[in-house]
């Protein structure tokens, strides 16, 4: 068995462009949806609109996976984080001293989910399924970090072919579909700077939705007599940290995109 962690952004869409040419082997991609409420809609609608039909013209088959609980009802990364008895958070926030919180989001979300539908379609640790993952060579330092779990064996299907996140570009538009945007949670703390400013800007209802997210969580934080939790690290509500103008102090190298299929672990 044979599938890509399909992420919906530039490196996994090359790599659904190679399959369609014949140049990789695979026939199967997972997307392990988040959910429409924590998606970003940009992503969503690339995915449903672009990427399924090319996929479906070229034979290949892209399905859209979701979590789902033990009772078979289904369960969003929003809906964890609003859950209003829940006493952490799976997402990577702020803490007051500026250390990130733990991050469960990339594994209950999108491997655990990715790896149910393995299993249940045979893959185990005797015969495990290969998972092709979109790791550019331009981000080669991402690929020992990424869990590994029993039922799988990983490849890097980019690196073997020596391609950077331009070439990737490339391919995509030679195919004559247009470039992905960047995907990731809209609401995701490893968002840059630029990125927030830019919703904050372009994406006011996004916007909106982020600060009530993270008043919400403080809330719960608070009642639970705990310090209070930021989706940046400026140590400040959301509202207040990023403003429309830039300054040289928001000058920041991170990237929190899942373009790869996997979010950066």
């Amino acid at each position: 068995m044979k599938i890509i962690s399909y992420g919906g952004g530039v490196q996994s869409t090359a790599l659904l462009v190679l399959a369609a040419q014949g140049r990789i082997d695979y026939s199967t991609f997972l997307f392990a949806n988040v959910g429409d409420d924590s998606e970003h809609p940009a992503t969503l609608t690339y995915i449903r609109e672009i990427a399924v039909p090319y996929a479906a013209t070229a034979g290949l088959a892209l399905q859209e996976l979701h979590r789902r609980r033990r009772n078979g009802a289904t369960e969003t990364l929003m809906q964890r984080l609003t859950k209003p008895e829940s006493r952490s958070i799976p997402i990577p926030v702020r803490m007051a001293n500026g250390a990130p919180g733990r991050r469960n989001c990339t594994v209950d979300f999108k491997i655990k989910v990715v790896g149910r539908w393995l299993r249940e379609h045979g893959a185990t640790a005797q015969a495990p399924a290969t998972v092709g993952i979109g790791i550019s060579l331009d981000e080669i330092h991402r690929a020992n970090r990424r869990r590994r779990e029993p039922h799988e064996q990983i490849e890097y299907p980019l690196l073997d072919l020596r391609l950077r996140r331009d070439d990737c570009e490339r391919i995509i538009a030679g195919a004559g579909l247009p470039i992905p945007p960047k995907s990731s949670c809209f609401f995701c703390p490893f968002r840059t700077v630029d990125a927030w400013r830019y919703q904050r800007e372009n994406e006011p209802d996004l916007f909106a939705r982020s600060v009530q997210l993270e008043r919400a969580i403080n809330v719960r934080r608070t009642a639970l007599g705990r310090d209070p939790a930021y989706l940046t690290r400026f140590g400040r509500p959301l509202d207040e940290a990023i403003d429309i103008q830039p300054s040289a102090k928001d000058s920041d190298a991170g990237d929190g995109t899942c373009d790869s299929g996997w979010c950066m672990t």
